[in-house]
C-alpha cells in the first residue's frame, strides 16, 4: 500500500526439545546460515543469529507481511529436516514447542546484536532458564510456569 512504512525489530528465542544439547559447534554456523536463508527468503533482514548447544537467538528486521508464528514454524520445521537430512545428530533433533518473540527499538539494535553474539560468555555465568526468565520479566510478559519451556539444570556442555 502506498505511503505505508514500517520498521520493526524482533528477537526470537527457542530451545531444542527437552533442552537436549544437540547443536554441536562443528555445525552450528551451518545451521545459522541455513536459517538465515529462510529468513531472507521471506524478506526479513537478519541482524544477528547465534546458537548454543540447546537453544538459539535470532534477531531480525521484521517484514510485517508475514506472521511471526508462521516464520518460526517454517524455521523450526525446515531446520529439523535439514539436521536430519544431513545426519548431523545421532539423536532425534527437534525444536521444543513455543518460542519467545521480543520487540526492540532502533536504538537498541547494537545492544541486542552484542548480547546475541556474546551468548557463550553469558552462559558461563547463568543458565538458559535464568536468561529466558529475565527476558520474560524485562519485557513484562505474563506467563504461567507450566507453559514455559521445559528446563533441565544439568544440560551437558558442548562436545
Amino acid at each position: 500500500m502506498a505511503n505505508t512504512y514500517t520498521q520493526c525489530y524482533v528477537h526470537l528465542v527457542f530451545a531444542v526439545k527437552n533442552r537436549e544439547s544437540l547443536i554441536k559447534i562443528a555445525w552450528k554456523n551451518e545451521l545459522g546460515m541455513y536459517i538465515t536463508g529462510i529468513i531472507q527468503n521471506h524478506k526479513h533482514k537478519l541482524l544477528s543469529i547465534n546458537a548454543m548447544s540447546d537453544h538459539i537467538h535470532i534477531f531480525i528486521g521484521y517484514n510485517v507481511n508475514q506472521l511471526i508464528p508462521n516464520l518460526v514454524e517454517e524455521i523450526k520445521t525446515s531446520s529439523n529436516a535439514w539436521v536430519k537430512n544431513n545426519n548431523l545428530s545421532k539423536f532425534k533433533f527437534e525444536w521444543q514447542r513455543g518460542y519467545g518473540a521480543f520487540t526492540h527499538s532502533h536504538s537498541q539494535i547494537n545492544t541486542v546484536i552484542q548480547y546475541i553474539m556474546n551468548q557463550e560468555i553469558h552462559h558461563q555465568k547463568r543458565t538458559f532458564r535464568e536468561e529466558y526468565m529475565e527476558l520474560l520479566q524485562k519485557n513484562e510478559v505474563e506467563f504461567k510456569d507450566e507453559y514455559v519451556f521445559i528446563f533441565f539444570d544439568d544440560v551437558s556442555q558442548w562436545e
